[in-house]
């Protein structure tokens, strides 16, 4: 009797974690927001998932070049100014002579230039970079179509596992009603304790399978707002719309060979690696042309100001130089007189910062200047490194080529692969409803055996789970089903519904 009351123990215990676990259940369902259906977790998603969003920032990069590449045929122009103060021996900017005197500066320059031809590389960098910014867009779009289909298949395992939430509870409370129902023929005398006491053992290991379906349910939840980008302690729940009433196209209209044809046309990857291919094509017409002269033509307007410190303060008159051999003489009365000159030095005081300004006017006219003209670039040698270059992009494009190739090829499989397993899912899933079918009828069977009498609790048990496993493999046979065939459709390029 003490194994009995143990058994009784972990029963009321089982019904206990089970009772909160479907309490629990029960408020995440009401808690927060409505139920959450696959329309709105795609949407959620494609507008919040992390991937998505660096894939949109790439594509806003992308655009940026693109409209830069673009802005190229615009002339360049650059203005620029400096003042300063010259100290010790240096150069007048507006004699272009050495001076020793300190020298308050100034100057403006205006300078422009302008491709006129240099063999299309311009017009290649736009091309280019318009088809990269429309790549691009093909892999935000090829982002959001994969996580539609992970969103798809995270809400169809959530879906699956809710499912076998409710097979289990089912099974939990036919043993419920089985020991019920045995231990008051024990309590009359008819069946023995042992009948009872197995019982109690299934309704614990039914109880324990309920609290494991539960807790794989509560994990897809988690990946599936991990997609969302929701945080986990966010209350969330979703729709259970009934399995049967999925849409799904007849498996004659998904023939491997008529969904690749659609493909190609539909995917955005492959439309990415296309665009990816011309871009770089226009990238080798790019880097030929740099092999070439480039004719520009060119601008500038310039002037400068300067002036030193010093100003004139009047002369000192120092008295008569000598007079020598070679002083000039002049004609007094027949006689040549030598010309005292006057020794006479001038005088030079420091001016005020505003003085130094004066004449600014005056000089930024007289020091006004213009130029005009053309000019040719034409590369000679470089170490090969204009020739790498082209070489390199031409390498690139036959590269990108063997990346379609391979793209198409695995695109190709893939859809072959998930036709198989669509084919082999459907007849699995026949089989399993057939094995279901009987396993029902088998288990109908027992329960009446059972209730007379005819049959032991072990094998009322065996039949049980056999009735249950057949229901969980029915189950996964139908949503496996059911995920190829939503697999087939995505690459048919039908989008991702339920």
């Amino acid at each position: 009797m003490q194994f009995s009351r143990k058994f009784s123990l972990l029963i009321l215990s089982g019904f206990l974690v089970a009772g909160s676990i479907q309490a629990q259940d029960s408020v995440n369902s009401g808690a927060g927001d409505d139920p959450w259906d696959l329309r709105r977790c795609v949407d959620y998603a494609i507008k919040n998932n992390i991937s998505v969003k660096q894939s949109d920032v790439q594509k806003r990069i992308a655009d940026l070049l693109y409209d830069q590449n673009k802005k190229g045929r615009i002339p360049n122009a650059n203005f620029s100014t400096n003042s300063g103060y010259q100290f010790g021996r240096s150069i007048d900017p507006t004699t272009n002579l050495f001076t020793n005197q300190q020298l308050l500066f100034q100057g403006y320059q205006f300078n422009t230039d302008i491709t006129i031809f240099n063999w299309n590389r311009i017009s290649s960098n736009i091309a280019s970079s318009r088809l990269a910014s429309e790549a691009a867009a093909a892999d935000l779009e090829k982002n959001r179509n994969d996580i539609s289909l992970n969103v798809a298949t995270s809400y169809l395992a959530a879906l699956l596992s809710k499912v076998q939430i409710e097979i289990v509870k089912v099974q939990l409370q036919q043993s419920q009603n089985q020991l019920s129902d045995t231990r008051k023929r024990v309590e009359a005398g008819t069946v023995p304790e042992l009948n009872a006491v197995d019982l109690e053992a299934q309704v614990a290991r039914d109880s324990s399978t309920l609290i494991t379906a539960v807790s794989t349910f509560e994990l897809n939840l988690l990946s599936l707002k991990a997609l969302l980008n929701l945080d986990a302690a966010v209350p969330f729940s979703i729709t259970i719309p009934p399995v049967d009433q999925i849409p799904v196209d007849p498996i004659a209209e998904l023939q491997p060979a008529l969904v690749f044809d659609l493909a190609m046309k539909n995917q955005p990857a492959q439309k990415a690696n296309e665009l990816r291919k011309r871009s770089l094509e226009y990238d080798v017409k790019s880097a030929h042309a740099a092999l070439y002269p480039t004719l520009s033509a060119f601008g500038g307007l310039a002037s400068n100001f300067a002036n030193s410190n010093l100003k004139g303060a009047g002369f000192d008159f120092l008295g008569y130089n000598p007079t020598g051999p070679y002083s000039a003489v002049v004609d007094v009365n027949g006689t040549l007189t030598p010309v005292q000159t006057p020794n006479i030095q001038a005088k030079q005081v420091n001016k005020s910062f505003g003085e130094m300004w004066n004449g600014w006017g005056t000089q930024m006219s007289n020091n006004f200047r213009q130029n005009i003209g053309l000019a040719i670039s034409v590369p000679i040698f470089s170490g090969y490194q204009a020739r790498t270059s082209y070489l390199r992009t031409k390498l690139n494009v036959e590269n990108q080529n063997l990346v379609i190739d391979q793209a198409n090829q695995k695109l190709k499989q893939d859809i072959y692969t998930a036709y198989t397993n669509a084919m082999s899912s459907l007849q699995k899933y026949n089989a399993s409803k057939t094995s279901m079918n009987a396993a029902q009828r088998s288990y109908d069977f027992a329960s009446r055996r059972y209730e007379l009498g005819l049959l032991s609790t072990l094998e009322l048990i065996t039949s049980q789970t056999n009735l249950t496993r057949a229901k969980i493999d029915v189950a996964n046979a139908q949503f496996d089903y059911v995920f190829r065939m939503k697999v087939l459709e995505f690459y048919k390029g039908m989008g991702i519904k339920l």
